[in-house]
């Protein structure tokens, strides 16, 4: 089965203006800010210098970042990324050279980041949950030619990376002479243009293997207002507002909205660290119309008494934006019920980047749903042989669009399916377009001769009152070939047995369906970026056998 949901050159002209008019964008501009935001993206390309140098021309007084420490205006970006971009450069850093940042958020990321893409140099983000093996690793294999590391990790690159020119991100020394926050205060010069938008790479998550950088360039003038009117017209975000960024900005989700934001000359309120009940507390505080998170981060929320959030005010929030795991359709509603109908999950990957949404509309009416098709993406389902699959048939999704990787920074690739690329998933589309994921294509458990996903099983665990958290592996069995077990978080307090929880799935769904074994754990194993890591889950589970 194939669907795709078009957009020509900014496809209909009158319906691209309507969606940027809507967002804010097309506003107007006193003409010299205008001209002067006109040469910042002919100076730096369409790149995260261009975007912090436009916005310094348009208002250079507007706060762009709000982290733990201080409040740093679009001008200050642009001049202290100046000065951190001469100190890379005294460092060894050319054009084309790959520079790593480890670092959680704050603003001295964005100075970072920024100044990178100044020298016209890659930007590799590094997960900040890399444990030293995985980080030496990734730096040799992606060619680091230097480091921007938060200073919590500078030990660890002593060990793994000890020949590698570093500067320090956040530090709780200001003052350390080799800092972003150090270096920033000083006056440099304005640097030449490097002639070449710098690519951002973005590692894997390693959950299945060692993480793979996948390369991404910047997107010319035309294919970034594509991508963006595409994105406005899913999700309804806002020019100039606030954003509390909760989801790391190292990753593909987090990256994407701080780009976003850096677009739309937003206000970004960065923690370095996500705490359910401090994130509540900064969207009343700012007044913030949107909050970006992973789904782990909703599910934290809703662990909060009910009572101490509904005593945060969070009516100002237009706008929670998910992406980065599968959302239990359980959790969608109860956070939407608690909250309000401000939800908005994207479904896509570090690869195809975004696929389709699922607005509160269809979170309400389609639980489960991954919704529809952002426009400009097209999807194949498809079965082993690389045939399409029937209406309503399952498959493996192909997607493609604009924003697709340009491979990995090894030289392999993704399955391919013509210009369309794997997901790793496996969906369906409903009568009404709606796409549907299953569950990964490498993750389906076969009990018994019968599919079961995954998720499927864990939805109805998390729909137990007791049930805080969990995870379904197939393990290895004589009589079935796999059979299923849960790995069960219960609530403060709850004590529901083993054998409550599988007469509960036992209720609901088909006797394959059910666990054979019900584990309980005081947490899941999870990465920095909320995801469970199923194969500690599946090691541990054959150890103890």
């Amino acid at each position: 089965m194939s669907v795709s949901k078009r957009l020509g050159v900014v496809g209909d002209m009158a319906a691209a203006a309507k969606v940027l008019t809507g967002a804010g964008l097309v506003s107007p501009v006193r003409p010299d800010r205008l001209l002067g935001m006109a040469l910042s993206f002919g100076r730096w390309g369409f790149s995260p210098a261009a975007a912090y140098a436009a916005g310094a021309a348009r208002d250079p007084d507007r706060i762009a970042v709000i982290d733990e420490r201080e409040a740093v205006s679009y001008a200050e970006i642009d001049r202290r990324s100046t000065a951190v971009a001469h100190a890379l450069a005294d460092r060894g850093v050319h054009v084309g050279d790959a520079v790593a940042l480890l670092a959680r958020n704050s603003a001295a990321f964005i100075v970072a980041q920024v100044a990178i893409s100044k020298l016209g140099a890659d930007t590799i983000y590094l997960n900040t949950g890399f444990a030293g093996p995985q980080l030496g690793d990734v730096l040799t294999s992606e060619g680091a030619t230097a480091i921007v590391a938060d200073e919590e990790f500078v030990a660890l690159l002593d060990e793994v990376a000890p020949d590698l020119p570093h500067l320090v991100a956040w530090s709780d020394d200001e003052s350390l002479p080799d800092s972003v926050a150090a270096i920033g205060d000083e006056t440099a010069p304005e640097l030449p243009p490097p002639g070449r938008d710098g690519r951002h790479i973005i590692l894997t998550s390693g959950t299945t293997g060692r993480p793979k950088g996948a390369a991404r360039s910047a997107p010319g003038a035309m294919a970034g207002l594509v991508e963006l009117v595409a994105i406005l017209e899913s999700i309804p975000y806002r020019a100039r507002g606030v954003t509390v960024l909760a989801a790391p900005a190292f990753h593909a989700w987090g990256l994407a909205n701080l780009t976003l934001g850096m677009g739309l000359q937003s206000t970004l309120v960065m923690s370095r660290r996500f705490d359910p009940e401090r994130t509540l507390q900064l969207v009343e505080k700012h007044r913030a119309d949107t909050l970006v998170a992973v789904p782990v981060m909703v599910q934290r929320i809703l662990d909060v008494d009910e009572t101490e959030v509904r005593q945060v005010d969070t009516s100002s929030l237009r706008v929670v934006a998910l992406s980065g795991s599968a959302l239990a359709p359980t959790l969608a509603v109860k956070f939407m019920d608690l909250v309000g109908d401000v939800l908005y999950s994207l479904y896509g990957s570090t690869e195809v980047a975004y696929v389709s949404v699922a607005g509160p509309a269809d979170l309400r009416s389609a639980p489960g749903t991954a919704g529809r098709l952002v426009r400009g993406v097209t999807v194949r389902l498809v079965d082993d042989d690389g045939n399409e699959v029937g209406p309503g048939d399952t498959g493996r999704i192909f997607a493609g669009s604009a924003m697709t990787f340009e491979g990995y920074t090894s030289g392999e690739d993704k399955a391919r399916l013509g210009n369309l690329t794997s997901t790793g998933d496996m969906g369906r589309f409903d009568d009404d377009g709606r796409l549907y994921v299953e569950g990964r294509d490498d993750d389906m458990i076969v009990s018994g001769g019968e599919n079961v996903f995954p998720a499927e099983v864990e939805d109805c665990l998390h729909q137990h009152p007791q049930v805080q958290d969990a995870a379904v592996v197939g393990v290895e069995d004589e009589k079935f070939g796999q059979a299923l077990v849960a790995h069960v978080v219960l609530r403060n307090g709850g004590g529901a047995s083993a054998d409550e929880l599988r007469a509960h799935v036992k209720k609901q769904l088909a006797n394959y369906k059910v666990p054979r074994e019900i584990v309980l754990h005081d947490e899941l194993p999870r990465n920095e970026t909320g995801k469970v890591l199923k194969r500690q889950l599946k090691e541990a589970q054959q150890k103890d056998a």
